[in-house]
């Protein structure tokens, strides 16, 4: 279920534009705008919660899939030699949107900060 006041369920909406790279029934990927590496994409579940303490069993489902389907997309978006996966869980953690997404960052060595 979307909620009327996330940024991201208006952004799954088409209320706000998206670079969008993948779509599909359960995710949508797209880049992110304050990009932290070459290569940085959101992963967003379409069903609305906020952290993984919140999911129910579907969710959980959800949340499999789309660390399932996250190889092939990172490496279409030029993630071909590795990327990182960040989910940021709670203000303290440096969420600053609460839905649950991943981030995907790669295209570059990282360093480990």
């Amino acid at each position: 279920m979307l909620k009327d006041d996330c940024l991201f369920c208006k952004i799954i909406k088409g209320e706000i534009p998206s670079a969008k790279v993948y779509e599909d029934e359960k995710m949508l990927v797209f880049k992110d705008i304050e990009p932290k590496a070459a290569v940085h994409l959101l992963a967003v579940a379409k069903d609305h919660f906020k952290l993984l303490a919140d999911m129910n069993a579907g969710q959980a489902e959800t949340l499999k899939y789309m660390l399932e389907k996250i190889p092939q997309i990172a490496a279409q978006n030029g993630c071909e030699n590795g990327f990182r996966l960040v989910i940021n869980q709670g203000e303290d953690a440096g969420q600053t949107v609460f839905h649950l997404h991943i981030h995907i960052l790669g295209g570059q060595k990282l360093p480990w900060e």
